[in-house]
């Protein structure tokens, strides 16, 4: 980690008045730092005047998603990101990106790791310290502010010290980037099995706990196998597994085992709508076969405070594939997604970001941005009243 001088008395007063940690009030001083000499498109000091104008505007009070709530995970434009400048003119590269991303709207991003095209300003890899000072300079640029990542989390338990030691590299880019989350994009296991959810709640309440005090909420994204039906009882198998169900599904678990204070989900809401199509009916402890059907709504609003970040992803219904729904862009399929942040509430904690896994198009180059932008205004004109 990088050492920072502790000699500057006015510094830290004026940390403590804010309330915040050291390394966040360090890094958030490097960006200002950064914004000043980069030439904003939106004004003076574009994150505070986005900020301050928000609740004055009027349609925004009554969107479900907030204006400086609407964002997007890069995954969606990520190949754009990887694009070469030198053979397209469509955006390429992570600042061209943001300033694309801005114009359609958003106001905040998730990383899906530090890569891009390595003829992009910047180069090949931005995952350093360095890079993250580049990256939190483009952001401030365009107004946008990032809210996480789906980067490293250490694979061993117990941590080994080079894991240890690149976990903790990771949150200081966090913190110079200016985000309130880092994560993942994987379970915290693919086991169906309890003891090893506990084991995997034992490795995420300590990498939490680090995390928490670098001012950083560490969470976990999940697909739909998270929300099959935990075995925890029942006959045992050859190997002295359980093979039956209480009912309690493997990340409803996880809540209950993981530390709210320093543990937290992402929610992909389409992929919850795959678990609910899929995953309604277990074998009980007695073999009888039992029906519950899942509902994401309700479990992010009885969980609130651990679901800071959502994947709002759209899909068509199909019976047929497997999954129940087709992957489409945001706001043209069926899922009702006025319905969901309605019953969610709580709009000005949750983080909306607009995700497609495929949009990006060998055939069409712009096609992610395209659907980006089809995203954002379906997002924006999310109301209550419909």
């Amino acid at each position: 980690m990088t050492a920072f001088n502790d000699d500057a008395a006015t510094g830290d007063s004026l940390r403590r008045a804010l309330g915040v940690n050291r390394r966040r009030f360090l890094s958030t001083c490097t960006a200002v730092g950064a914004a000043a000499v980069a030439a904003p498109v939106f004004g003076a000091g574009p994150a505070l005047a986005q900020e301050k104008a928000a609740p004055a505007d009027e349609p925004g009070r009554s969107a479900l998603v907030p204006p400086h709530k609407r964002g997007i995970i890069l995954y969606t434009v990520r190949d754009a990101v990887g694009r070469n400048p030198l053979t397209s003119d469509l955006p390429s590269g992570f600042r061209d990106v943001f300033r694309q991303l801005a114009r359609f709207g958003y106001r905040q991003v998730e990383f899906a790791g530090y890569g891009q095209h390595a003829n992009a300003p910047g180069g090949a890899s931005l995952e350093s310290v360095a890079g993250a000072k580049l990256l939190r300079s483009w952001l401030d640029e365009y107004g946008l502010r990032a809210q996480g990542n789906h980067g490293f989390i250490p694979p061993s338990w117990p941590l080994s010290q080079p894991d240890l030691d690149t976990f903790k590299r990771h949150l200081e880019i966090a913190n110079i980037l200016g985000m309130e989350h880092m994560g993942t994009g994987g379970d915290p296991t693919g086991s169906r099995y309890r003891a090893d959810w506990d084991v995997a709640a034992e490795k995420w309440n300590a990498m939490g706990a680090i995390a928490a005090r670098e001012g950083i909420k560490l969470y976990t994204h999940n697909h739909d196998t998270a929300y099959d039906f935990l075995l925890d009882g029942g006959p045992l198998d050859a190997e002295g597994r359980p093979t039956r169900s209480s009912g309690i599904r493997k990340l409803e678990y996880f809540l209950e085992v993981s530390d709210p204070k320093s543990v937290y989900l992402e929610l992909d809401i389409f992929w919850a709508h795959v678990a609910q199509y899929k995953f309604h009916t277990y074998t009980a402890h007695d073999g009888s076969q039992q029906e519950k059907v899942f509902d994401p709504a309700g479990l992010a609003s009885r969980n609130t405070n651990r679901y800071p970040l959502f994947h709002a992803k759209d899909g068509t219904v199909n019976t047929t594939n497997g999954m129940g729904y087709d992957m489409v862009p945001f706001g043209t399929g069926d899922i009702d997604y006025r319905k969901f942040f309605v019953r969610v509430g709580a709009k000005n904690y949750h983080n909306p970001m607009v995700e497609q896994d495929n949009a990006p198009s060998g055939t069409v180059p712009g096609q992610s941005l395209e659907h980006a932008r089809i995203g954002y205004n379906n997002l924006a004109a999310l109301r209550a009243n419909g």
